[in-house]
């Protein structure tokens, strides 16, 4: 039975975006109407960064986010609505989320192996790099270059204030390419489920871009190994499939809490 319901929801999200939504590494933007946004200050360089990427006044158009990710053997769909950062993640054997209150895990089989606090949105926030960065209660500051290869990248190293977030001690370093201003590297700290700040650093590249409705997102990403807080050679690629991005949001029904699962603390 669970196996159909999860069925019958990602078969009644594909059909709602099958025509109209449909979008390849080629294609350009879709037509929009303009928005307003304030000027939240941030700095000119990073400015650029995120009109590289197609611009924060498109991506602030855009309202439910959907890719699949293969991963332990599980294909897992991850949909996310944009504005209120409800989510939702489902692979054959489980589901997570969070209804906007509480995450929760829909594990029947006990098959899961993780921690989903810590687990539902993280792909996500490593997958709509940089525009994540553009949020509330974050201070910019300018890091120290990233040399790798034969190139120097500049960037910026991202802290949180206080009770922003689960983990608000977490920092993250965004390095870009000076010739095409997109985004190039992301640095980043685990906290959470600890004490305190971490010197720990570690690296994803991000070289494999695509455009979708008008933005530019990762078609894959890669984790590198590190030595004395550098990136070395690369460990392991995720590849983002499926990728749907569009301006109007799913029923609120989508993201609730399914009678059967639990609700999940942080541990």
């Amino acid at each position: 039975m669970r196996l159909i319901f999860t069925f019958v929801i990602l078969l009644l999200f594909g059909i709602s975006c099958k025509d109209s939504n449909k979008q390849t590494r080629d294609e350009g933007a879709t037509s929009q109407d303009s928005v307003t946004r304030v000027d939240k200050g941030y700095p000119d360089a990073l400015e650029q960064v995120f009109e590289a990427h197609g611009g924060l006044d498109m991506w602030e158009l855009q309202r439910t986010l959907r890719f699949t990710i293969t991963r332990n053997g599980n294909k897992e769909v991850h949909t996310i609505d944009l504005q209120s950062r409800k989510d939702r993640v489902d692979a054959p054997e489980y589901s997570m989320g969070s209804d906007g209150e509480n995450v929760w895990l829909l594990d029947p089989e006990g098959k899961y192996e993780g921690d989903p606090v810590f687990y539902h949105n993280l792909m996500f926030y490593f997958y709509a790099m940089p525009y994540v960065l553009a949020d509330e209660g974050i201070r910019y500051s300018e890091a120290e270059p990233l040399k790798f290869g034969d190139k120097e990248y500049k960037g910026f190293r991202i802290q949180y204030e206080s009770g922003v977030g689960v983990s608000p001690e977490d920092e993250y370093y965004l390095y870009y390419d000076p010739d095409t201003m997109r985004m190039q590297w992301l640095g980043y700290t685990v906290t959470y489920g600890k004490d305190g700040p971490s010197d720990d650093i570690h690296w994803i590249r991000y070289d494999d871009w695509q455009l979708v409705n008008g933005v530019y997102l990762p078609a894959s990403v890669a984790w590198y190994n590190y030595e004395e807080g550098k990136p070395t050679e690369m460990r392991n690629r995720v590849i983002f499939e499926e990728v749907n991005l569009r301006s109007t949001p799913l029923n609120t029904d989508f993201f609730a809490r399914p009678p059967d699962a639990e609700v999940v603390k942080p541990e």
